[in-house]
């Protein structure tokens, strides 16, 4: 999910294009060694891609080739200026996401969410919404204010969390891609078959 206008880094995400994928070093955590390694930052799939609509599969092995995956998806997330990143979106349907909505300020919000479910919603609120995967686009979405999820992290164990505001718009956001759905399926059929239009003409022009 992109960053929303006029908000601070944290707060105004919501998806935009990462472009050609790169390999970026940097340090390995402390935890572990010194040593450098290699981080991929992966473009992210735009609307159109079957990928996006169909549901994903659960994770079921979480081992190091999953961490790395996790860490992957945190940098793909922070150089596409976004808080939040589904698995599909970077064209693997797994059940995975991971959520920062401080961008970086705050290691604590550092989020993994694996084969999550929402298991409480309250109240209402009304953004601005964007999602990476439809960039340029962005539409006001109501959704629950306060919402409680079940996730595994990524060493596979079950932790509940609950969030308000934009965290919680964060949890749907991506627990819906993980579903197959997209933020506009929560806009109205006019405006969403606007945007279809839209998209269609930018797909002929070789724009999108």
């Amino acid at each position: 999910m992109e960053e929303q206008p006029g908000g601070n880094r944290g707060r105004a995400a919501l998806w935009s294009r990462v472009g050609e994928s790169k390999i970026i070093r940097a340090l390995a955590p402390a935890q572990k060694t010194a040593e450098n390694y290699l981080l991929m930052i992966y473009p992210i799939v735009k609307y159109g891609n079957p990928v996006l609509e169909k549901p994903a599969e659960p994770v079921t092995e979480f081992n190091d080739e999953l961490k790395k995956l996790v860490e992957d998806m945190f940098e793909s997330m922070y150089e596409a200026k976004g808080v939040g990143l589904a698995a599909p979106q970077i064209g693997i349907s797994k059940r995975l996401a991971v959520i920062d909505v401080s961008f970086k300020e705050d290691p604590s919000a550092k989020l993994v969410l694996a084969n999550p479910e929402i298991i409480h919603k309250e109240g209402k609120q009304t953004q601005s919404e964007g999602c990476l995967s439809i960039p340029e686009f962005r539409e006001q979405v109501t959704r629950a204010k306060t919402v409680t999820i079940r996730a595994q992290d990524a060493n596979g164990e079950w932790y509940e969390k609950t969030g308000e505001e934009l965290l919680a718009r964060a949890f749907l956001h991506e627990t819906d891609h993980l579903s197959g759905k997209l933020y506009i399926s929560h806009i109205s059929a006019l405006k969403r078959d606007l945007m279809k239009r839209k998209i269609r003409k930018l797909m002929k022009a070789g724009e999108w």
